[in-house]
């Protein structure tokens, strides 16, 4: 029997195996380390021999039960936490990218992955080239000798979705290497592995937690890459994530499908509304299109606009009375930015000027308050920045 990719979803969030004690939901493993039965015992874990837990650093059954439900989710063979999504993202690079590398990475890409390219990954002579994910052939062009493909898909702020199945195939038939931020979509809507990637990387922050009360990151892919993250990168710079976060993570995902029809049903709506309102000059949300890329299920709650002149933006911004000013996304409350802060933030390179943000920009997050009631907070804010 083929059973539907939400209701798979559904199946893998809800159903749990035998947890201590009868428990419906897994136990806060709370400790930092794990002591020995035995010497015996000590030294077979330590020579590799033996699986199980020894320090919390390096694993913890809590954090172990929602690794394996993000790998199930994901469709791959393993996934680790960590206590970040920048944490993801810098860990799965650095455990594959040497000095002399090149970088191929899409445009528009998050603002602090961009500024780990231009800052830290350049000062070790690791170059960047940014394209257009939307043209194979550019990124064909490019690919011969690259290290790794660096996809974003849709990116936060441009909204672009890609064609993942046939970049990564690209990618493949030069030996380079995928990883994919896939933190917009959510498995739910969009599993990059089916589609040829080797490593799918979350901010699970954003809607997989989608509470707005853990930060984290996760890395899904085949055992042996993720077992090389684990053995060469997390032990020696300490990003783990702890059982108490894994335990909000795990909370979080029994709801995830259903929070992102929810916030894909509302999104939609919204933008659907914007597109006709007179001082908004273009909507970027994948939605809007005639059809999603090859992969790409669904859509989520995060998407952009682009101002007239006639409209004040930082009046617009504080108008908002359900829409929070954040930078954030993925939780139950709708918040709005704008590219704005971008162009001001003091770390790193400028990423709105650098890769192209458009200055008139104005990012939303919609949340689970309700359509119309967001709407009309949205029409009001529009008439009282209205120059």
């Amino acid at each position: 029997m083929t059973i539907d990719p939400a209701e798979r979803a559904r199946l893998i969030v809800a159903h749990d195996g035998a947890h201590a004690f009868d428990a419906v939901v897994p136990p806060i493993v709370q400790t930092s380390l794990f002591t020995f039965p035995s010497m015996a015992d000590m030294v077979e874990t330590y020579a590799g021999r033996k699986s199980r837990p020894v320090y919390s650093r390096v694993g913890n059954p809590t954090v172990s039960a929602f690794e394996e439900k993000m790998a199930a989710l994901e469709q791959t063979d393993d996934a680790i936490g960590f206590p970040s999504g920048m944490a993801a993202i810098s860990g799965a690079i650095l455990a594959f990218i040497k000095p002399g590398d090149r970088i191929v990475c899409v445009r528009h890409v998050y603002p602090d992955a961009y500024r780990l390219f231009e800052g830290l990954l350049k000062g070790w002579d690791v170059s960047t080239v940014y394209v257009d994910g939307g043209d194979p052939d550019a990124i064909a062009a490019v690919l011969p000798g690259a290290k790794l493909l660096y996809l974003e898909s849709p990116n936060s702020w441009m909204m672009e979705a890609h064609d993942v199945g046939t970049l990564a195939a690209l990618a493949r038939r030069h030996g380079v290497m995928t990883m994919i931020d896939n933190s917009w979509a959510t498995p739910v809507f969009q599993q990059p592995a089916t589609l040829g990637v080797d490593l799918v990387i979350h901010s699970a922050s954003k809607y997989i937690g989608g509470h707005s009360d853990v930060v984290a990151g996760v890395v899904a892919g085949r055992h042996e890459l993720v077992d090389h993250i684990r053995r060469t990168i997390c032990p020696y710079i300490g990003a783990k994530l702890a059982p108490f976060e894994a335990w909000l993570l795990l909370r979080g995902l029994r709801t995830l499908p259903e929070r992102v029809r929810a916030h894909e049903a509302s999104a939609l709506t919204l933008a659907r509304h914007l597109v006709a309102h007179p001082l908004v000059t273009a909507v970027h949300h994948p939605g809007l299109a005639n059809r999603l890329p090859p992969g790409l299920l669904g859509t989520t709650g995060l998407f952009s606009f682009e101002a007239h002149e006639s409209l004040d933006i930082p009046v617009f911004c504080d108008a908002l009375k359900l829409f929070k000013i954040g930078v954030s996304w993925g939780g139950h409350e709708s918040l709005v930015v704008p590219a704005l802060v971008t162009r001001v933030q003091a770390a790193g390179p400028n990423s709105a000027v650098d890769f192209g943000v458009p200055e008139r920009m104005v990012r939303l997050h919609v949340g689970l308050e309700g359509t119309n009631a967001l709407w009309s907070d949205l029409t009001a804010a529009f008439e009282t920045a209205k120059r």
